[in-house]
């Protein structure tokens, strides 16, 4: 996966949880699958006999329908087919054919555009534990409390009126946001003084949000697709936002493929494989910065951005000496009627290697309190999917 995800916390056994569009979202990987569970705020307060009756002690939103498999596949966006990608990709650049096949499984994630935005201008001269560390202070202090596992509590984001007040700015330099903390509360009060929908309306038309119907967002141009570049424009009149940041948001939040962020590893990038630093692009100037992201959007299409996350991981130190894996595709959608299940039971999504997901019957001791999710032999019919999603 590409993008921040400073908001997830690290269990035993490589469990990762994070409170998500109104749950808590766990997730833990083997080697063919990703598990995942979601827990809700009645069932993360609740007794387990008898039903409550009271309402959950959060301002979170409530899910009526348990519609996590469904987050799960878009949230991970496991709808393309990674395998042609990278063949276009690779067809069209020797380079990323030469890299590509060490890091297959490269997926950009379908972020929030709030969340989005949030964590890339706490990004700013700044490092992932840093930023983490900010990103969950900010939602301690102003997000609403979904629930906790054991004793460890899930917030989530504060929504841009939470960060509104007067006090907000010196709240967050206590917290250690430093100069950070004027665009957060800058850029909160623009964007709650516009429509309430504002951030959505720039989204990418192919790439909508959870449960809404995608539409063609028009011809694809060297500069990119006319959405794309006037979402680029509108996010630039943001505190905090230079055009690295615009582009990070309308790649991993609005869903704009072809927005490629130019840093200075991107620059280095482009200057050792892809000729560039000689004559007017000898520095990383904005005419610089565009030319480079117009040079991967002809040589990769409309999912530049993504091509150019494969790339920088690649490019990693940390990365250097990662193996090749094979893609596999296969789809296919499984339901099993009948099951005794001894323990909480989990949906399951399985996917190619690498981006894998799968549910089922775990046992942790780090999660068992949750007694509203166990079954414990009562319930004799339930339903376990297996998805396999092609990519």
């Amino acid at each position: 996966m590409s993008n921040h995800l400073e908001s997830w916390k690290k269990w035993e056994d490589n469990i990762w949880s994070c409170a998500l569009h109104g749950r808590v979202l766990s997730l833990r990987q083997d080697a063919t699958h990703l598990y995942y569970r979601a827990l809700f705020p009645e069932a993360l307060n609740a007794h387990p006999t008898p039903p409550s009756s009271a309402p959950p002690s959060t301002d979170g939103t409530v899910i009526e329908i348990d519609d996590t498999k469904e987050l799960v596949h878009h949230y991970l966006n496991l709808e393309p087919n990674l395998a042609e990608l990278y063949e276009q990709w690779s067809s069209a650049d020797r380079n990323f054919e030469k890299k590509a096949p060490k890091f297959v499984g490269v997926r950009i994630l379908r972020q929030d555009v709030w969340e989005a935005l949030v964590g890339f201008i706490c990004s700013s001269n700044n490092n992932i534990i840093r930023i983490s560390q900010m990103m969950e202070k900010l939602c301690v202090h102003y997000g609403p409390l979904i629930g906790h596992i054991d004793a460890r509590p899930y917030y989530d984001m504060p929504s841009p009126a939470r960060l509104t007040g007067s006090k907000v700015e010196g709240h967050l330099r206590e917290l250690g946001f430093g100069y950070r903390a004027k665009y957060l509360h800058q850029t909160a009060v623009m964007i709650t003084q516009r429509d309430a929908r504002w951030l959505d309306s720039l989204r990418n038309p192919e790439s909508p949000i959870l449960g809404h119907t995608k539409f063609s967002a028009g011809e694809m141009l060297p500069g990119g697709r006319e959405g794309y570049r006037k979402a680029h424009e509108q996010l630039l009149a943001l505190q905090g936002v230079g055009p690295k940041v615009a582009d990070c948001v309308c790649l991993m939040g609005l869903g704009w493929g072809e927005a490629v962020p130019v840093d200075t590893h991107v620059w280095q990038i482009a200057q050792r494989d892809y000729k560039f630093g000689k004559g007017k692009h000898r520095s990383l100037t904005k005419l610089t910065y565009d030319a480079i992201g117009d040079h991967f959007r002809v040589l990769w299409g409309k999912e530049a951005g993504w091509a150019h996350s494969v790339l920088f991981t690649a490019d990693l130190r940390v990365f250097s000496e990662r193996l090749s894996s094979k893609i596999e595709i296969e789809e296919k959608i499984k339901e099993e009627d009948g099951v005794d299940f001894s323990s909480e039971t989990i949906a399951e999504v399985e996917v190619p290697p690498s981006t894998s997901a799968k549910r089922e019957n775990i046992e942790e001791s780090s999660l068992d309190r949750l007694e509203e999710y166990t079954v414990h032999g009562k319930r004799k019919r339930q339903k376990r999917s297996i998805v396999r999603p092609t990519g």
